[in-house]
């Protein structure tokens, strides 16, 4: 077997998925020179290296591909903060071996108001409207007075988005973070002291995630998802990174029609299409340029957002059911000659366990949580022990979790995906749910409606009587 050496740098349990699909070619005998940023353990069992940089510094990463750059093949990032801060510039100027991500210039997700500039000149139909507010322009004026004459015209129904990513107190929505004006103006100020605001309509819809692989020339797209953004069962609590999310066996989710995906498809492509006519680099937008999140109106389709890299949790359920070798995919985009990707007919459910201060469980449900078992080791042996049940329907994904002598331990984030496999949505379901009860300790819990019967048919109902009103 051909021996192909990958550099991965790995935030969580989205560069341990793409870890696990590497090391299951069955052409190539691959060896992993991972970035960590913490000792994630199935990185530190895996890697042929292993280095952990806790804030995944471009500068060290660079080194530690200098370091073996005899070794390496190709280089996949799939967090935003890399690949905004310009990892594939550096890492290719300094050592040319080709990097799977966009280039620091379009790493469109680093600016809100560029994607909404970009979409009003390439598919306004598909813009919701908005207002961008920049600091500048309201230097002895008053900008109160201005957004609130802005929330009149769309009767409030409105969400707050900062332009920059992690800065102030994020995206907020009318009905969700803030029941008045006067909440929504101080979210907004929150914001406006770091930089520009934007303003946008509340759209009422059915949401669905499309991204694809592209060798900067050539977009693929995948099947649709649809992820789980609040923290607990029945879409209470707070927004989170994402709770768990599925996919159906056909492209499209249970709640849209065959129609409605190729209208999808349609809006990639001239979203891709447009914008690649504007790049005079034919690689500039290799990996993942466009996971786009979609809101499904039932009279047309509205671009919530777009981001340069693959979704979390999204792409988990997608590279688990790609046919082909995903070496080979992954050598076509750096080569430039992606031409399609083959994926079986299944559906995948992804279940996300977190720990007790995450999505402020603790802070909700007082007394359900046992403060002396939060830092205790998180067992995974009876969850990794399910492939004798289930063979390759089930994957463990340890994503914000550290080993420390021997022992796991989940820091603060989202700490395990565990994907399910099968014939249907409800098979692959209930595996990714046994999957979550078997692990323990560490005081982890999970959303338990992920893909449910039930939820599912609520986005139909919805859906159903969208279209009606249109």
């Amino acid at each position: 077997m051909e021996k192909i050496g990958v550099l991965i740098v790995s935030y969580g349990a989205r560069e341990v998925a793409m870890a696990d699909a590497l090391l299951r070619s069955k052409k190539y005998q691959v060896e992993l020179y991972i970035a960590d940023k913490q000792c994630n353990p199935f990185n530190a069992e895996k890697a042929t290296k292993h280095k952990v940089i806790p804030n995944l510094d471009i500068n060290e990463i660079c080194k530690f591909a200098q370091e073996n750059k005899d070794k390496l093949d190709f280089v996949m990032v799939g967090s935003e903060k890399p690949i905004i801060e310009g990892i594939r510039d550096l890492i290719e100027k300094q050592t040319g071996i080709p990097v799977i991500c966009p280039t620091k210039e379009y790493a469109i997700e680093e600016s809100k108001v560029a994607q909404r500039v970009l979409f009003e000149e390439i598919a306004p139909e598909a813009n919701p409207r908005f207002q961008v507010f920049h600091p500048a322009d309201f230097k002895g004026k008053d900008v109160q007075k201005a957004v609130y004459k802005w929330l009149d015209e769309l009767d409030n129904q409105t969400v707050v988005k900062p332009d920059k990513p992690a800065l102030g107190k994020g995206v907020g929505v009318w009905g969700d973070h803030f029941a008045n004006r006067e909440q929504l103006f101080e979210h907004f100020m929150s914001n406006f002291k770091y930089g520009s605001v934007i303003i946008e309509e509340k759209i009422d819809g059915e949401e669905s995630s499309c991204m694809g692989f592209c060798d900067g020339k050539h977009f693929i797209p995948l099947p649709d998802t649809r992820d789980y953004k609040r923290a607990f069962d029945d879409d209470r609590g707070p927004n989170t990174g994402g709770m768990g999310s599925y996919k159906d066996v056909v492209d499209w989710l249970p709640f849209l029609t065959a129609a409605e995906r190729e209208q999808e498809l349609a809006l990639v492509n001239k979203v891709f299409k447009s914008w690649k006519a504007k790049i005079s680099d034919g690689t500039a937008l290799r990996g993942v340029p466009l996971y786009l999140a979609f809101m499904h109106t039932g009279k047309g389709i509205k671009i919530l957002e777009i981001n340069s890299r693959p979704g979390d949790p999204e792409i988990m359920n997608l590279l688990p059911i790609i046919k082909d070798d995903f070496v080979d995919v992954c050598l076509k985009m750096a080569q430039g000659n992606l031409r399609g990707v083959a994926l079986e007919k299944s559906a995948t459910v992804l279940t996300y366990k977190v720990p007790a201060d995450y999505g402020c469980y603790a802070e909700t449900f007082p007394g359900k949580v046992d403060k002396a078992a939060v830092n205790s080791p998180v067992d995974l042996t009876k969850a990794q022990a399910l492939t004798k049940k289930f063979g390759d329907k089930i994957r463990i994904y340890p994503g914000s979790m550290e080993l420390r002598a021997g022992k796991n331990y989940a820091l603060k984030s989202r700490a395990i995906g565990i994907l399910g496999i099968g014939n249907s949505i409800e098979e692959a379901r209930q595996i990714s749910q046994e999957g979550a009860k078997a692990v323990s300790g560490g005081e982890l819990w999970n959303r338990t409606d992920v893909a449910s019967k039930q939820h599912i048919a609520k986005s139909i109902r919805h859906m159903e009587q969208l279209r009606h009103k249109s």
